[in-house]
């Protein structure tokens, strides 16, 4: 990895050609920060007009599970820098360009294990970082799927090994749910459903992501890891729904947002541990992975006999949708995408140094951001209460520009766009960032009527 000082203009002989697989909402803000640095973006998803292909210098739509497509393309752009911005592509691929030279980020090792979740696990595993006990079990066999579920006992969640974004997954409470959780995992999944890991169910109080930074030093010679605060969040159905941050980490560590204030008064010194032990954890994970770049660690923290424990649960090696939040936390240029684009492309991200060595980017004020579900199925959505949504201080609204809605009663829905929102403190904020999204309605060119967000599990005020 080589500390970067020159850029040229885009479009031009000497410019920075970053190359995306993947061109959903993430790969958007990729683009769009690395254009502020002018950097020359290519976007390729498996659909016309994916949001990073809106605002990319060039875009190609081909199947990313078609190794030969993908190579095509390589071999016609030269990119400087691939990012795989989702794990739905061909893995072995990614191997052959980084055997051809090509830097592929943070390397594809790590996408290839992000993918599997029996390699990630036996990552978090080697890293030294606590799990709840799991097992791996065939999807096509019912007696060895229940053995296996009833190894590890009730309650107890069923994963595909081959799938992300909670895709196949299921909660599986008692006997009866098991040969529903087998076919979730055999046939709902984004990838390979041929077999699945059970894991025991932690009871933890709070869970975050940790984006761990992985670039080079100030002096251009080392690559260190920098952590923005932990991020709290919620999942509904296995997929991100809301998520805060906020510089006073006692607001939300190491207990739920929604409890602090109410059942359970704020403990600094439990807060500063808790804190602590995210950032060891996500830096053995990510020490384990390799490469450059935001890594997304998913991890749960709960405090036992009053001590704060923190288990590794899985890791995305690029920005997360959990980190959508830093759009509104953090400064011009530094949200999760910022920080990619500068990690991988070989800049320094100054942060401060806190107690143990680790280096922290502070969020400038407390945020949240909300997601925003479509209710309706179609193509050409429109979004109504945009005013109303946006005449609170603090608040605003990130539409994706996706050209699809998409709706079914089993399948989580199709993310749109969210709400973000400052607030007083992080509770403050996912309230005000709820409220936003609330207001929304989303109609098609086929469903004519408006329709509201009709989530309202885990929410504090749900369309009030």
């Amino acid at each position: 990895m080589k500390k970067l000082d020159i850029l040229a203009a885009p479009l031009e002989k000497n410019s920075l050609k970053l190359l995306l697989f993947g061109a959903g909402e993430l790969g958007k803000e990729i683009a769009i920060e690395a254009q502020r640095l002018g950097m020359e973006v290519i976007a390729v998803d498996r659909y016309e007009r994916a949001p990073a292909q809106q605002v990319a210098h060039r875009s190609y739509t081909v199947n990313m599970m078609d190794a030969n497509a993908m190579r095509s393309i390589v071999d016609r752009e030269d990119p400087d820098i691939i990012i795989p911005e989702i794990e739905a592509i061909d893995l072995d691929v990614l191997n052959e360009f980084e055997e051809d030279g090509y830097l592929v980020t943070p390397n594809a090792r790590a996408t290839h294990a992000a993918m599997n979740r029996e390699r990630i696990r036996e990552l978090i595993v080697r890293s030294g970082v606590k799990t709840g006990r799991y097992t791996y079990t065939r999807t096509d066999d019912l007696s060895e799927f229940t053995d296996a579920v009833e190894k590890i006992g009730y309650p107890c969640i069923s994963k595909a090994i081959m799938s992300s974004s909670g895709k196949g997954s299921y909660f599986i409470e008692k006997r009866e749910d098991i040969e529903l959780a087998m076919n979730a995992a055999r046939y709902e999944t984004r990838g390979s459903g041929e077999r699945a890991i059970i894991e025991e169910y932690i009871p933890f109080d709070t869970e975050v992501t940790e984006l761990a930074v992985r670039h080079l030093d100030e002096d251009g010679e080392n690559i260190v890891t920098t952590f923005p605060k932990p991020i709290g969040h919620y999942q509904i159905d296995g997929d991100y729904h809301s998520s805060w941050q906020s510089p006073n980490i006692e607001e939300y560590l190491p207990y739920n947002v929604n409890e602090i204030g109410r059942s359970i008064e704020k403990d600094p010194e439990l807060a500063k541990e808790a804190e602590r032990k995210i950032y060891d954890a996500a830096k053995r994970i990510t020490s384990e992975l390799g490469g450059v770049g935001v890594f997304g660690c998913e991890l749960f923290v709960r405090v036992n006999d009053g001590k704060v424990e923190v288990y590794g649960n899985e890791c995305a090696p690029r920005p997360h949708d959990t980190g959508m939040v830093t759009y509104i936390s953090h400064i011009s240029g530094f949200n999760e995408g910022g920080l990619h684009v500068r990690a991988i492309a070989g800049l320094p991200i100054p942060a401060r140094r806190i107690e143990g060595g680790y280096r922290v980017f502070d969020p400038i004020a407390p945020a949240a951001s909300h997601a925003i579900i479509s209710p309706a199925q179609g193509f050409d959505p429109e979004y109504k209460g945009l005013f109303d949504a946006m005449a609170v201080q603090g608040v605003t609204i990130n539409l994706f520009g996706k050209p699809l809605a998409y709706h079914s009663g089993w399948i989580v829905e199709e993310r749109m766009g969210i709400a973000l929102a400052t607030g007083a403190d992080a509770f403050d904020a996912k309230r005000k960032a709820e409220v936003a999204a609330h207001r929304i309605m989303i109609r098609t060119a086929t469903d004519r009527t408006w329709r509201g967000q009709e989530e309202q599990r885990m929410h504090v005020v749900g369309s009030s």
